[in-house]
């Protein structure tokens, strides 16, 4: 049981060391001249296609595409959930399959849910 911690332990430290090391290289190669930094206002300057913009930068979006993505990340986590389940199964009886029907009721309860807000009508 120590050895799983153990393994979750290293995943952490190398997940740490790996963000570590991609906030320090580009520091330390700009400290020993290795990358280039020769600013300028032509280089500073806010450029689209290589054209100067005309209007705002900044575009917002609509709102729905974020729902539109959040309904991914939804069926993501289904196929997430059931596969494993799927492959599972006998193992895990009565109960197991039970648990998964309440599971998809749920999700196809938030899916009603939004169909009812119009929030899957795309205008």
């Amino acid at each position: 049981m120590l050895t799983d911690y153990a393994y979750i332990g290293l995943f952490l430290l190398v997940a740490i060391a790996m963000a570590a090391v991609m906030i320090l290289l580009p520091l330390f190669l700009r400290l020993i001249r290795l990358a280039p930094h020769k600013p300028n206002a032509v280089k500073n300057s806010t450029f689209e296609c290589g054209m100067e913009t005309i209007g705002k930068t900044l575009v917002r979006f609509n709102f729905r595409y974020y729902f539109y993505a959040l309904l991914f990340i939804a069926m993501d986590i289904l196929v997430l959930f059931i596969y494993p389940w799927a492959v599972g199964l006998r193992q895990l009886g009565w109960t197991g399959f039970f648990a998964i029907l309440v599971f998809i009721f749920l999700i196809i309860i938030a899916y009603l849910y939004a169909w009812k807000k119009k929030v899957l009508e795309w205008k």
